[in-house]
């Protein structure tokens, strides 16, 4: 894949949308390249984190079972795996396994890390997106829960 092609992915992902493209063209350029076999594991679960991966092509199936018994989520380019991770150090949730030929994009804590101290444009504009999706994410919590428990989310109010 080619540097122009993988800023394009990286542009599509909500997380990365509102960083300015020379910003995206650092974290294309500086970011590792891994290419996967169908069944690779990307990491495991419980692992130290130590940044996340944009899946440039094929699927990664995101196992959050102890015994690998069921698949929580299959992701797609340009999906995003450890947004988290870009910012701190965490564990792994679940275990990253490749289900067909995949390409991600390793992006280093250090590298999201300098790019939002280089364009810092970029980093407020992230902040307000992040910020946005977790007061959309509440509000769905919320909701959810008035659906789950009635009664229950009425006495809190």
């Amino acid at each position: 894949m080619g540097l122009e092609e993988d800023i394009g992915k990286l542009a599509r992902n909500p997380t990365f949308a509102a960083i300015e493209p020379e910003a995206l063209r650092l974290i294309a350029f500086s970011g590792d390249s891994l290419i996967l076999r169908a069944g690779d594991v990307l990491f495991r679960r419980d692992e130290i984190s130590n940044g996340g991966y944009v899946v440039l092509s094929g699927s990664i199936a995101m196992d959050a079972s102890d015994n690998g018994a069921a698949t929580a989520r299959i992701v797609r380019p340009p999906g995003l795996i450890g947004d988290l991770a870009l910012l701190t150090q965490t564990r792994r949730p679940a275990t990253a396994i490749a289900r067909e030929p995949s390409t991600v994009l390793r992006i280093s804590r250090q590298l999201f890390h300098r790019v939002l101290q280089e364009f810092p444009g970029s980093a407020e504009r992230l902040r307000q997106s992040l910020s946005e999706r977790l007061d959309q994410f509440i509000g769905e919590l919320g909701a959810m829960r008035e659906t789950l428990a009635p009664d229950d989310a009425a006495k809190s109010d």
